[in-house]
Order: C-alpha cells, then sequence, then structure tokens
C-alpha cells in the first residue's frame, strides 16, 4: 500500500493541473505554524481583554462601591489570574507583531531568522509576563 496521497488533480481550461493546497497531511508541523497560530488566538483572547477594559470603565461610571468592587475583584486570586493570562496574551501580541512587522519590511524571511522570530514570539512571552508580574509584587503595586 502506497502511502501516496489519490490523484486529485483538477485540469484547468487551459488544459494544465490546478495546483492543490497543501495541508497539514503534506506539510510538518513547524514552529512558523505554531506562530500563526497563536497570533490569531491572541487577537481573540485580547478582544475579551477589552470587553473587561470597558467593564472596569463603566464600574467607574456607577460609582465609588461599584468600582471597589471590581477592584477587590481584581485584587483576588481569580483577578490575578485573568490578569496574568491578559498579560501573557499582551506579550504575545507584542511579540508576533512586532514580528509581522519585521517580515513587513522584508527581512526575517529566511528560514533561520523566521524560526528565530517565530520561536521568540512563541516560548517569550510567558516568561516576560511572570517577569512583569515578579516586578509588580516585589515593588509593592499588587500582593495577595
Amino acid at each position: 500500500m502506497s502511502n501516496a496521497p489519490p490523484d486529485r488533480t483538477v485540469i484547468q481550461p487551459n488544459g494544465r493541473p490546478r495546483p492543490l493546497s497543501p495541508h497539514l497531511q503534506t506539510w510538518r508541523w513547524h514552529i512558523t505554524m505554531t506562530a500563526s497560530i497563536l497570533f490569531r488566538f491572541t487577537i481573540g483572547a485580547i478582544s475579551v481583554g477589552a470587553l473587561i477594559g470597558v467593564a472596569w470603565l463603566a464600574t467607574v461610571a456607577f460609582g465609588p462601591e461599584a468600582y471597589a468592587t471590581t477592584l477587590a475583584l481584581a485584587g483576588s486570586p481569580f483577578g490575578l489570574f485573568i490578569g496574568f493570562g491578559l498579560t501573557v496574551v499582551l506579550f504575545s501580541l507584542l511579540l508576533n507583531g512586532g514580528r509581522h512587522l519585521i517580515n513587513d519590511t522584508g527581512r526575517g524571511l529566511t528560514l533561520r531568522s523566521a524560526d528565530r522570530l517565530s520561536s521568540i514570539a512563541v516560548y517569550a512571552p510567558v516568561p516576560l509576563a511572570v517577569g512583569f508580574f515578579a516586578l509588580l509584587f516585589v515593588s509593592g503595586r499588587i500582593s495577595l
């Protein structure tokens, strides 16, 4: 039995075979794929973060009691967990956006540099967020 895909050649009006789009059965998984999917995920997650920001602004409009409740929720372990997650998302969005910006200038398109930029965008957000939150805890800005 052959591992070759079945022949699904479609002939164009000019008589040439139409190329098929590559898919996961054709390509092996690569770090640039991970960075691309992660970038799409972070766009959705940052949209949720924007809704949380709008809700926070609404509590400001509802008065001091509502704002105090929001601050208490944000300072709770659950609120800090959500804040940490949104910080990871923000760093991921910034690093992936930077990767795209570099690629849009025509640089970073070789296999080696694309791998390096994608690795930074995939692996750096969590350590950056941990460092940021450690800085906040050490400075006394937040506490448990």
